[in-house]
Order: C-alpha cells, then sequence, then structure tokens
C-alpha cells in the first residue's frame, strides 16, 4: 500500500529552481538531503523535489491540488509568476503554468 508521495521535478540549475519554486510555493525549501536535490515537504509523506538533471530538464510534469484556487491564482499574480487564469480542464478548474526550464505544473482545486 502506498503511504506517501514526493513529486520530483527535473531542472537545469538547482539554486535558479529553488529560487523560482520558492516563490511559487510562497516558502523556502524544507531541507536538501543530497547534492543537487532540494525539497519542500508539506507533510511527514508528501513534498515536492526538484533535482538538477539537466538533461532531463524540461520534460517534468507535476499536478498539485490546492484548497483555494483563486486564492492561489492572486499568489501567482503578486510573486510574478507567468500564468492563464484559472479555467475548465480535467473535470476541474486549472491553472496551467511553466517553469523557466519548460516543466508544467498545474494547480486544481474548488
Amino acid at each position: 500500500m502506498i503511504t506517501g508521495l514526493m513529486a520530483n521535478i527535473a531542472v537545469t540549475d538547482e539554486k535558479e529552481a529553488t529560487a523560482w519554486y520558492s516563490r511559487l510555493i510562497g516558502r523556502q525549501p524544507g531541507d536538501k538531503p543530497m547534492a543537487g536535490l532540494t525539497q519542500w515537504l508539506f507533510d511527514e509523506k508528501f513534498g515536492l523535489q526538484i533535482w538538477e538533471v539537466p538533461q532531463r530538464a524540461g520534460s517534468s510534469n507535476v499536478v498539485i491540488a490546492v484548497d483555494d484556487l483563486d486564492k492561489m491564482a492572486e499568489h501567482l499574480r503578486v510573486t510574478g509568476i507567468d500564468h492563464d487564469e484559472p479555467s475548465p480542464g480535467g473535470g476541474q478548474r486549472i491553472p496551467p503554468i511553466t517553469d523557466p526550464d519548460g516543466n508544467q505544473v498545474v494547480f486544481f482545486g474548488e
């Protein structure tokens, strides 16, 4: 039985990606378990990792649920992260965004 999940996004430059994802998430990462890997934990066994693997950068996708999609869209506007307004997609409202490496991050929620 699955008891946790760490989404992993391949990036070209860990330092630059850490700054961008910190703005996206709204806080600094929780830790850096090894060289090239930075992570934000949202629960003990649930989080998001960025992994410096330049040859795979730009081919990752992650879908993240939020409790207030309009609040997340406002957060993106305030922090200067380009995005489309939330629109229907996959049975939910979503604002897909693209990180500086071309990875796709999709938020969904109420």
